[in-house]
C-alpha cells in the first residue's frame, strides 16, 4: 500500500515515536509547557523519562493507546495519554493512573514530604464531555481541587487535564498553541505538505518524526499493525453494544450486555491476534471460550502491551 507522508500520531507506534523518544525530548517539552500554558518563568526546562516499567502497572484496567510518563527538575510527574475509544469509566481509569503514579513515589523509608506533584494529560479522540448534552466544558480543560464555598484552590498534588479533539472547530486554521497541537493530531494523516499554520518549532519536529519517508519497512509493518489494532478493538466494542443489546431485547439486558461484550472482546482477540502474528491455536480458542468478561479484558491489555501470547 502507498504511504501517507506523515503517519497518525495517535497510534501507539507513532505517539510513542514521537513523545516517549529521547531523539525527540524536545517535542514533549514543547507540547507540556503549551498545554499546561505556563509563561516563560515557569517553563520546564528538561524532563527525564521513564522506562516503561516504572510507569503505572494498571494495564489491566485500562485501553489507552500508549502513554508516556516522566519527571522534570523539580520533580513534577507528566503522565501523557493518547485514548482513542470511549470506554466504560474512563475518568475513573485517569485518576487511578495519576493517583498509582503518585502513590509510587512512596518507597519504603520515604516520607510523605517527599512526594511530589503529579499531573495527568489525556488527549481524547472523542468528546468526554460532549456538547450535545448540555456540558460547557472547552476543548483544553484543566482540573484540581477547590473548596466549594470560598472558592479557593488547594490540594494540587495531583491535576488532571484532558484535550478533547473533536471540539476543535476544524473550518478554520489554528491559532493558539494548543490548537495547533490539536489540529496536528487530527489532520496530521491527511497533510502532504506542511501548512503555514503549523510552523511552531515543536509542533515541525513532531511531525518530522511522524514522516512516513523514514520508517523502516519493520517500522511501517509496526505502523500497520497498530493502526488495526485501533479499529479491531473499536469493532469489537461497537459489536458487542449492538450484540448486547439484542440479546437484551430478548433474555434481558443486563444478561445480553455482559454475553455482547464477552463475544465482542473475544472478537477484538482475535483480531488482535492476526494483527501482531500471533497464532491462535485450537487450545487457546478453548482458552478464550472459558475465560468471562474480566479475564478477557485482562488478556486484551496483556496482548497489546507484551504482543505475544500470555
Amino acid at each position: 500500500m502507498s504511504r501517507p507522508v506523515f503517519a497518525d500520531p495517535k497510534t501507539d507506534f507513532v505517539f510513542q515515536r514521537i513523545f516517549g523518544s529521547e531523539d525527540h525530548k524536545t517535542v514533549l517539552l514543547g507540547f507540556l509547557n503549551d498545554l499546561l500554558e505556563l509563561d516563560d518563568a515557569h517553563r520546564i526546562q528538561s524532563v527525564a523519562l521513564l522506562p516503561p516499567e516504572q510507569r503505572p502497572k494498571v494495564s489491566e484496567l485500562k485501553y489507552s493507546i500508549v502513554d508516556v510518563k516522566c519527571v522534570d527538575i523539580r520533580g513534577t510527574t507528566y503522565v501523557v495519554e493518547m485514548q482513542v475509544l470511549n470506554v466504560e469509566a474512563f475518568e475513573k481509569r485517569v485518576m487511578y493512573n495519576v493517583a498509582k503514579a503518585y502513590t509510587n513515589q512512596l518507597d519504603v523509608g520515604h516520607v510523605y514530604p517527599a512526594l511530589n506533584d503529579v499531573i495527568g494529560i489525556s488527549i481524547c479522540d472523542f468528546e468526554l464531555w460532549p456538547r450535545k448534552k448540555g456540558f460547557e466544558v472547552p476543548m483544553l480543560s484543566r482540573w484540581r481541587m477547590q473548596e466549594q464555598n470560598s472558592g479557593t484552590r488547594g490540594l494540587s498534588q495531583l491535576q488532571l487535564i484532558f484535550l478533547e479533539l473533536p471540539k476543535y472547530e476544524g473550518t478554520k486554521e489554528p491559532e493558539s498553541l494548543v490548537e495547533k497541537w490539536a489540529y496536528f493530531f487530527r489532520e496530521a494523516e491527511s497533510l502532504t505538505a506542511i501548512p503555514e499554520a503549523l510552523a511552531h518549532p515543536p509542533v515541525l519536529e513532531a511531525l518530522e518524526a511522524a514522516r512516513t519517508a523514514r520508517f523502516t519497512t519493520s517500522e511501517w509493518d509496526a505502523y500497520i499493525a497498530a493502526g488495526m489494532a485501533i479499529q479491531n478493538e473499536r469493532g469489537a466494542l461497537s459489536l458487542s453494544r449492538r450484540e448486547g443489546y439484542e440479546e437484551g431485547e430478548e433474555k434481558g439486558l443486563e444478561k445480553g450486555l455482559e454475553r455482547g461484550r464477552e463475544e465482542g472482546l473475544r472478537l477484538g482477540i482475535e483480531a488482535l491476534c492476526d494483527a501482531f502474528g500471533i497464532d491462535l491455536s485450537v487450545e487457546r480458542k478453548r482458552e478464550l471460550q472459558a475465560l468471562d468478561a474480566a479475564g478477557l479484558t485482562r488478556l486484551v491489555a496483556k496482548l497489546r502491551a507484551e504482543r505475544r501470547w500470555p
